[in-house]
């Protein structure tokens, strides 16, 4: 069995979401020689954005890598130098065969599902969306195809009835970061079995636009809350009051029968707040209006009451 002591390890990731991956393999003695991350952005009060896991790397003295395109013969030869053991991925763009294929046991991804299902940009999302009770997150060997590659590990999470794609987000991050390590660790002791995915069994989870957020009231209570949570907090699903875009962010479900439009705003104007559904209502917690912030249903509508009269 190869041994290496540590195993050196290129991390390749960008958003808040791959930083505690990141940190626990570091923090567990693996030699990081290089993390790689997205190009600066313009934009913030210092003139560039630059990502968490740079932020994260730069801060513990990683070497960090942020090339614009991922075939550039340059890069290569500097990932090459790297004279890494394995890859390991975590929200990050698609990488080119030259790339993924380049260390000796290969480049493992984390994504946010149970593997086949969800595959694609959004997986959390759509989990809730789709009014999934359990999801989880899956490490898996990168191949040609997204999302297709040999599974490595698996763990399932639970997804509550009420809460958000944020929340799950938040939760998921660090059951990933677990596993990563425990992939990691089985990879190195040379006990990682990789299964094929069933094909199948596939479902997918496409990029989220704005234009496609916005909320169809014609549908069930269930379909209107769920569709909510599964876009909350980013991008937002959103309607239309006044001819400004109103973000709706979190909402209970009630049933109950009604003989209104749906779509039909009904408030006492003070502290409550619903909109008709298909069958019920969703009662509305926390919303965003056009150019304001978030904010609870009593403040929105102490400050906007007029909206509705």
């Amino acid at each position: 069995m190869l041994k290496f002591a540590p195993m050196r390890i290129v991390f390749m990731g960008t958003p808040d979401f791959a930083v505690p991956a990141l940190e626990i393999l570091l923090n567990r003695g693996h030699e990081i020689p290089a993390v790689v991350t997205a190009p600066d952005k313009p934009g913030g009060r210092q003139g560039m954005q630059e990502s968490a896991v740079k932020k994260f790397a730069v801060s513990h003295g990683l070497r960090v890598l942020q090339p614009e395109k991922l075939k550039n013969p340059a890069f290569l030869e500097e990932l090459r130098a790297c004279r890494a053991d394995l890859q390991v991925v975590v929200a990050f763009r698609m990488l080119p065969e030259a790339v993924w294929a380049m260390p000796p046991l290969g480049t493992l991804n984390l994504h946010g599902s149970l593997l086949p299902k969800y595959r694609g940009a959004a997986p959390i999302n759509w989990a809730v969306i789709n009014g999934e009770t359990e999801t989880g997150v899956t490490t898996f060997l990168l191949r040609h195809e997204i999302d297709t590659g040999d599974i490595l590990f698996q763990e399932k999470m639970p997804i509550g009835e009420n809460e958000t794609a944020g929340e799950l987000h938040d939760r998921m991050m660090d059951v990933g970061a677990r596993l990563v390590l425990h992939t990691v660790q089985a990879i190195e002791r040379g006990e990682a079995r990789p299964q094929p995915q069933t094909d199948t069994e596939a479902t997918h989870a496409p990029k989220i636009f704005t234009e496609t957020c916005r909320i169809n009231f014609e549908q069930p209570t269930r379909w209107v809350h769920d569709f909510i949570r599964g876009l909350s907090p980013y991008p937002g699903a959103w309607t239309l009051l006044s001819g400004s875009t109103l973000k709706i962010l979190r909402t209970e479900k009630e049933v109950a029968a009604h003989d209104l439009v749906p779509g039909r705003f009904v408030t006492d104007g003070k502290s409550r707040l619903k909109i008709s559904t298909l069958d019920g209502f969703v009662q509305v917690l926390e919303l965003q209006l056009e150019g304001k912030r978030r904010m609870g249903v009593r403040e929105f509508l102490n400050g906007h009451r007029n909206l509705f009269d």
